[in-house]
């Protein structure tokens, strides 16, 4: 049986893009089957080949970032390697860049340069602070987003001060909606023949994030309630989303809405007549009084101290209230619905003569399945991706003589 093609089969992307959130769309697209060209430059190629090296292995973050994309190099400051990229703009569905703004249009690769080669190109500009705004022409990294974008409130501690966390929201956010953003554009290309450029920001991105909560904070002109409890609604609704930790001092979550839920959670675990003898027979206390919102998170404290996570996950689930352990990164590597579902999976490296753990996809695709690839060697494709537009043998021995590829 022949293998089924990925559902991006036949789209065909040219991408001048390094770091994070420049190069996981389409590594995105790669996995679900669009040819992907990444352009690099020759001599070193994308900075980050050399970031989070371990001894016998691949560069961790490149590896992440670029798996299943073919490596161009061109050295684009020349007029053959510009020439050359124009040909391969000219073949393609979509255009992607995440370089310092006004860097593209001084090279020969923005938008208007691009579109006059191919009128129907969906080409993909990435900024740190969006195209508009006093700081537009600043470059931007995922820090820079979290800082502005308000996620540090997130997991604060009331009296503690705001930080960036470690994993790359900023960069990753805007990457998925660089990527959906790109397939709406595609679909507009092909049923309306309008090429367009598409503009995303690790600022935006970091936004919309931060959903209904920056709604409500806005709408009542107020910064949210943080630490270890988030509880919304009011006094006659409310609801509960909060951390714990247990005897072992391993943290869970649960979240529920309503009085009739928190009975029946509080009931299962055999922790409501307890909450009632403190007056927190009903959760609405803990809305209108700030005092008795601190008396219940401490009650609820010193319960779930008292006996083992996975009791207390397993009572609650049985409940139908929604509970889960809180993992580390680690953790989460190995909780069996992650692995069930393949959204962390396994690569073999017969170079380095190993299997290894990698992001699997967050899609199931029931008839055209996701293909994981690996990063490529710089400038693995320029014999073949060359030739395709019609290049010899001596003609591209001649490019790199002459230092274009």
């Amino acid at each position: 049986m022949a293998q089924s093609k990925g559902p991006l089969d036949g789209v065909k992307v040219v991408a001048c893009s390094t770091a994070q959130a420049g190069t996981v769309p389409y590594m995105l697209m790669a996995d679900l089957g669009a040819e992907v060209i990444k352009i690099e430059v020759p001599n070193g190629g994308d900075n980050s080949r050399g970031s989070s090296i371990f001894p016998g292995l691949p560069s961790t973050y490149f590896e992440t970032n670029n798996r299943g994309v073919k490596s161009m190099t061109l050295n684009l400051k020349n007029p053959e390697a510009r020439e050359i990229l124009h040909k391969l703009v000219a073949r393609a569905d979509i255009f992607g860049q995440n370089f310092r703004p006004g860097a593209a249009e001084k090279n020969g690769f923005g938008y208007e340069d691009l579109k006059k080669i191919n009128p129907k190109l969906v080409y993909v500009s990435i900024s740190g602070y969006g195209p508009k705004g006093p700081n537009a022409a600043l470059p931007g990294t995922d820090s820079m987003a979290q800082a502005l974008g308000g996620i540090a409130q997130a997991y604060s501690q009331p009296g503690q001060p705001l930080r960036t966390g470690i994993v790359s929201v900023a960069d990753e956010t805007c990457a998925i909606l660089a990527f959906g953003g790109m397939l709406a554009a595609l679909h507009c290309a092909r049923t309306q023949g309008i090429g367009q450029k598409v503009e995303c920001s690790l600022l935006g991105g970091q936004i919309r994030l931060m959903g209904w909560t920056l709604t409500t904070a806005m709408w009542r002109n107020q910064d949210p309630v943080t630490g270890q409890a988030r509880i919304t609604g009011t006094a006659e609704r409310p609801g509960i989303s909060a951390s714990f930790n247990d005897a072992n001092g391993k943290p869970l979550v649960f979240q529920l809405s309503g009085n009739g839920e928190w009975k029946d959670a509080m009931s299962a675990l055999g922790f409501y007549d307890r909450l009632v003898e403190a007056g927190f027979g009903n959760l609405g206390v803990a809305i209108t009084s700030e005092e008795q919102r601190k008396a219940l998170l401490s009650k609820l404290d010193s319960l779930f101290a008292t006996g083992p996570r996975d009791r207390w996950v397993d009572i609650l689930r049985k409940a139908d209230i929604v509970s889960a352990p809180i993992n580390t990164l680690l953790e989460a590597s190995n909780d069996p619905d992650v692995v069930a579902n393949g959204y962390v999976t396994e690569v073999e490296y017969p170079e380095y003569g190993k299997k290894l753990k990698v992001h699997g996809t967050p899609w199931q695709f029931s008839e055209t399945p996701a293909k994981i690839g690996v990063a490529p060697k710089l400038g693995e494709h320029n014999d073949a991706l060359l030739a395709e537009l019609g290049y010899t043998d001596a003609d591209i021995q001649g490019l790199r003589e002459r230092k274009v590829i």
